[in-house]
């Protein structure tokens, strides 16, 4: 006998239970839980379906996120390349290393844990390299790389990271994740001033195919920018040309200077600007994956990919709250196939790396700016939503919200570690027993 249904919760389960007329035969079929049957193993799922559970929506949100993701830190990567004085074809071996990193973990891991885990290179970490490489060979960057990936690894490994993370209001949380994309967000509307047409046509698509049909007013927005750049003029694909990346084995050195001026910065900025974000924004759209397992698992590809030029993979932040937010499924529980689309999007740019940075320099950057902001325009709603939700914590919200948003930088930590420091001080001064 095989039917289908629910067992325990809202999801299909497969179950093992034992026939009324032969107690000794077990059979395995799907059952509601109503009937009462003695379930041995509620908690499996039906096997995942990625395709069968892929939208278009998905497919464009894992598109933009992967572009989004790269287009602003593409320069840079270059820029840091070319202040370590590397060849081209170091700098395309590391652009190699970092995008299949991040493939593998964020296919990997959006699989295992069936959430939309997206994974990304450190923007602020690149931005670090290019003032702290110029002191260190090369080698001796590689190895201050492995230090900062070994201390990334046993942060996860420890569980330390996770108990932060568990004492963190869910509050602050989402206002540290509102303040991350109120940035990112907000660009759209600065755009206007240098390409009024292109952005407003841009914007007023959104919102009218918003109003006709939610699930592809991003889709439809980043087709009409497309055809308005082509009108206007702004496409230039003069510098591309097919070139295919290739690996490049560094045998690391490991020195002092190195460990400090690179390798303990770079851990500091990728845990604090990087990972705390990313299990933010997972938590603020719903998704309560454990946090040492992504840690751990990021730690480790790292150091694996160091010795081929990369810096660093760890969760992402703003591209992943593309993944996880309502325009890039309207089911949640499959939106976790947008992070696949995203990592496969790595993958096709780590053979092409620098094929695509002339191809996304063809683009004008309001329309990539433009088309991010949109996307992110429904996690910014949930944000504020939820940091706004409890009123004994509104205020702590509200400063971790304004010092994220704001930009701050010191001691060369960005500002999404700041904002949570401002909160959880406001919260200890104002209520001390919530922040207990």
């Amino acid at each position: 006998m095989l039917t289908e249904n629910n067992c325990s919760g809202d999801c299909s389960c497969r179950c093992i239970a034992r026939l009324p007329g032969d107690p000794y035969r077990l059979c395995a079929f799907l059952l509601p839980a109503v009937q009462g049957r003695p379930c041995m193993n509620s908690h499996l799922k039906l096997p995942l379906r990625p395709l069968a559970d892929s939208s278009p929506s998905s497919v464009v949100a894992g598109f933009i996120a992967m572009m989004t993701g790269c287009t602003s830190s593409l320069v840079l990567m270059f820029q840091a390349g070319q202040a370590a004085g590397l060849t081209s074809v170091q700098i395309s071996s590391w652009l190699w290393a970092l995008f299949m990193g991040m493939a593998v973990c964020s296919i990997g891991l959006s699989l295992r844990y069936r959430a939309p885990i997206t994974v990304a290179w450190s923007t602020p970490g690149a931005a670090l390299l290019i003032t702290s490489l110029g002191g260190v060979t090369y080698p001796q960057a590689i190895g201050a790389f492995i230090t900062c990936a070994i201390l990334v690894t046993l942060c996860g490994l420890t569980g330390s990271f996770e108990r932060m993370v568990k004492r963190l209001p869910a509050s602050l949380a989402a206002a540290l994740l509102a303040g991350i994309l109120f940035r990112i967000g907000s660009e759209i509307f600065i755009a206007v001033q240098h390409r009024t047409g292109l952005v407003l046509g841009m914007f007023l698509t959104y919102l009218v195919i918003k109003r006709i049909s939610p699930r592809y007013s991003v889709l439809a927005a980043l087709l009409v920018g497309v055809v308005l750049s082509a009108l206007l003029g702004l496409l230039n694909f003069d510098g591309l040309a097919m070139e295919v990346a290739l690996p490049v084995w560094t045998t690391p050195e490991f020195s002092l200077a190195a460990t400090i001026s690179i390798g303990i910065p770079l851990f500091v900025v990728a845990m604090t600007s990087q990972n705390m974000p990313g299990i933010a924004v997972l938590r603020a759209d719903g998704y309560q994956t454990p946090a040492s397992p992504l840690i751990s698992v990021t730690g480790i590809a790292s150091l694996l990919t160091a010795p081929f030029g990369a810096h660093g993979v760890n969760l992402a932040a703003i591209s992943a709250a593309i993944c996880t937010g309502p325009h890039a499924h309207e089911d949640k529980d499959k939106r976790y196939t947008a992070a696949i689309w995203c990592g496969t999007f790595y993958a096709v740019a780590g053979v092409f790396g620098a094929t695509l940075a002339a191809l996304f320099g063809a683009f004008p950057k309001e329309l990539v700016l433009s088309i991010a902001a949109l996307a992110l325009f429904g996690s910014i709603i949930n944000g504020l939503t939820v940091a706004m939700a409890e009123p004994g914590e509104r205020e702590p919200a509200l400063i971790t919200f304004m010092v994220t948003a704001s930009g701050l930088t010191l001691f060369s930590i960005g500002s999404a570690f700041w904002g949570i420091v401002a909160g959880v001080l406001t919260l200890l001064i104002l209520n001390p027993r919530r922040a207990a």
